[in-house]
C-alpha cells in the first residue's frame, strides 16, 4: 500500500461487506465507504472545483463522512485541514488566513459559524451531507502519490501560536503501518473513538490504523461518559484511546462499577504521562492502561507502552515504536531533549518552514529520562522547566506527586518569576467534588515524596484547567490565567 486512496481496498476487495464504520447506529461497509469516496472525489473535483495540492477545511463533530472527506482528497492529492471547533472564530481565522483553503465543509451543529467564516473569507462552504447527496458527473481523477500532503493538521499551541504540520500519505501510512503493529490490531477488532477527529490523537493513533487493519470503528460523534459505558457494555469494543480528562468523567459516572469491561483487551490513553490513580482504576477492572507518546507532528504514534507493562511501568510512556528512532539531545543529570526521527514525522510546517534539523530529527521540546530497559519516561517540557536557585525542577515530577492526593482531580505545575530564586513552583489545582485541603496539608504530603526546593510556593485552586483536545495542558493559557506570565 503507497497511498492513502489505496486504504479501503484490501478489505472491500476481500470482504466488501465486513463493516468498516459504525456511526449513528448504521453500519457503513468497506465496500460502502470506498463507494463513498469515489463519489465524493467526482463531487469535489467535477462540481467544487477542488484541484492537486488544494486545501479543504472542515469544521464540525466527529462523522464518518469526515473520514470519506480524507479519503476523497487523498485521490485527487488535496490537503484536508480539519478545524478544532473548540476555538474562537478569530482563532479560525487565523488558520484560513495562513492555509487559504478553496473551500469549507461543515456539520449541522456548526453551520452558522462556518458560513460566517466562509464570507469573511470569500470562500465557499457546503454541509457535509451534500459530499455524497448525488453522482457528479465524470469519473475523479487518480492523483494520489506517496509524498503528496494529505493532512494539514494545525499544533495545539500548548506553548504558543499553533503551526501547520504537513502530513503526506506516506507519513500517514507509516504511522498506521506502527501503530496497528504495536496494538496488535485484526480485522476482528472493534475500536472505539470518541476523540475528536480534527486532531491526529482522535484520527491517527487508533481510526485510521483500524481501518488499515480491516478492523470496524465505532465512531461517535464526542465524548459522552453515558454513551461511551453503554457502547462498552453492549457493542463490546476490543480497543479504545482515552485522555486522562474523559477517564476521569468515567470513573466519577454512576455506571462505572456495573459496566462490563471485559470485552477491552486494552485501553491506550494519548497522553505524556499518566497519573498512577487511572492506571489502577483500570487495572483493578482488569483492563490495562497502555500510553502512546508523540506529537501532531510525529504521526503522533512514536513511543508506546503496551499492555504487557502497563502495571510495571507506571509514568513511563515505553519504548519507541517500529521505525521511530529516539535520542535524548543536550543530556544533563539523565535528562534531555526527545528527538525522533521516523518515516511518519512531518517535514515540514506549512507552507515550507523546516521541522527538521539538517540530520532528519524532529526537536519535541519534551524533556525526558531513559531507564536502563530502554524506556522513555517524560518529566516535563523544556519551556516549562523551572529552575530555582540554580537547581532544575521538572514539573511532571512535582504534578505525579500532587495527583496522588485524595482531595485533587487534577493539577498542574508551572514557574512564576522570583526576585530571589529565580523562579518557584506554583501549583494549580482542581478539587474533587465537595473536598477540601488547606496548602499546609498539602506542603506537608509533597515533603514525604520531593525534595525542600521543589515544593510549590504558591497554590491556585481552579474549577478546571485549560486543555488541548487531547487533555495537555496548555501552560501559557494556565500562566496568564494565575497572573505568573512574565
Amino acid at each position: 500500500m503507497k497511498t492513502l486512496a489505496e486504504l479501503l481496498q484490501p478489505r472491500s476487495g476481500l470482504s466488501p461487506d465486513a463493516p468498516a464504520v459504525r456511526f449513528a447506529g448504521r453500519d457503513v461497509s468497506y465496500s460502502k465507504l470506498a463507494c463513498r469516496t469515489e463519489r465524493a472525489a467526482a463531487r469535489l473535483w467535477h462540481e467544487w472545483g477542488v484541484r492537486s495540492g488544494d486545501r479543504v477545511a472542515y469544521l464540525g463533530l466527529n462523522h464518518v463522512d469526515q473520514l470519506t472527506l480524507l479519503l476523497a482528497l487523498a485521490r485527487l492529492g488535496a490537503m484536508l485541514v480539519p478545524l478544532n471547533f473548540r476555538l474562537a472564530p478569530p482563532e479560525w481565522s487565523a488558520v484560513l488566513n495562513d492555509c487559504t483553503p478553496t473551500l469549507l465543509l461543515h456539520d449541522s451543529a456548526w453551520a452558522e459559524p462556518a458560513q460566517a467564516l466562509a464570507q469573511q473569507h470569500a470562500i465557499a462552504a457546503h454541509h457535509l451531507d451534500s459530499l455524497i447527496a448525488r453522482h457528479a458527473d465524470g469519473e475523479p481523477p487518480e492523483r494520489a502519490e506517496p509524498e503528496a500532503p494529505v493532512l494539514l493538521v494545525y499544533t495545539s499551541g500548548t506553548t504558543g501560536l499553533p503551526k501547520g504540520a504537513v502530513h503526506t500519505q506516506a507519513n500517514l501510512l507509516a504511522n498506521m503501518a506502527a501503530a496497528s503493529q504495536v496494538q496488535g490490531m485484526t480485522p476482528a477488532d472493534r475500536v472505539l473513538t470518541i476523540l475528536p477527529l480534527f486532531h491526529v490523537g482522535g484520527l491517527c493513533i487508533q481510526t485510521l490504523p483500524a481501518l488499515y487493519a480491516g478492523a470496524q470503528v465505532l465512531l461517535h460523534e464526542r465524548f459522552d461518559p453515558g454513551a461511551v459505558l453503554q457502547c462498552v457494555a453492549s457493542e463490546r469494543p476490543t480497543l479504545t484511546l482515552q485522555v486522562p480528562a474523559t477517564m476521569r468523567a468515567l470513573l466519577a459516572h454512576p455506571q462505572w462499577d456495573s459496566t462490563d469491561w471485559s470485552g477491552l483487551r486494552a485501553v491506550w490513553a494519548g497522553s505524556s504521562t499518566l497519573p498512577d490513580a487511572l492506571v489502577q482504576a483500570f487495572l483493578a477492572r482488569g483492563v490495562a492502561l497502555c500510553n502512546v507518546y508523540g506529537a501532531t507532528e510525529t504521526g503522533p504514534f512514536s513511543i508506546a507502552l503496551g499492555p504487557d507493562h502497563a502495571r510495571s511501568h507506571v509514568g513511563s510512556c515505553g519504548w519507541p515504536a517500529p521505525g521511530v528512532q529516539v535520542q535524548l539531545g543536550q543530556v544533563k543529570d539523565g535528562v534531555g531533549e526527545l528527538w525522533l526521527r521516523a518515516p511518519n514525522v512531518v517535514r515540514h510546517y506549512w507552507p515550507d518552514r523546516p521541522a527538521l534539523d539538517a540530520s532528519g530529527w524532529f526537536h519535541s521540546g519534551d524533556l525526558a529520562r531513559q531507564a536502563e530497559d530502554g524506556s522513555y519516561t517524560v518529566v516535563g517540557r523544556a519551556k516549562d522547566m523551572i529552575i530555582s536557585g540554580g537547581e532544575n525542577i521538572y514539573p511532571a515530577e512535582v504534578e505525579q506527586c500532587l495527583a496522588e492526593h485524595p482531595a485533587l482531580a487534577e493539577c498542574a505545575v508551572i514557574g512564576m518569576v522570583d526576585e530571589r530564586w529565580g523562579e518557584v513552583v506554583v501549583a494549580a489545582l482542581v478539587l474533587q467534588p465537595g473536598a477540601t485541603v488547606s496548602d499546609d496539608e498539602l506542603l506537608s504530603f509533597l515533603a514525604a515524596r520531593i525534595a525542600r526546593y521543589k515544593l510549590p510556593r504558591r497554590f491556585v485552586r481552579l474549577e478546571s484547567l485549560p486543555r488541548t483536545a487531547l487533555g495537555k495542558v496548555q501552560k501559557v493559557k494556565l500562566q496568564e490565567l494565575m497572573g505568573t506570565a512574565p
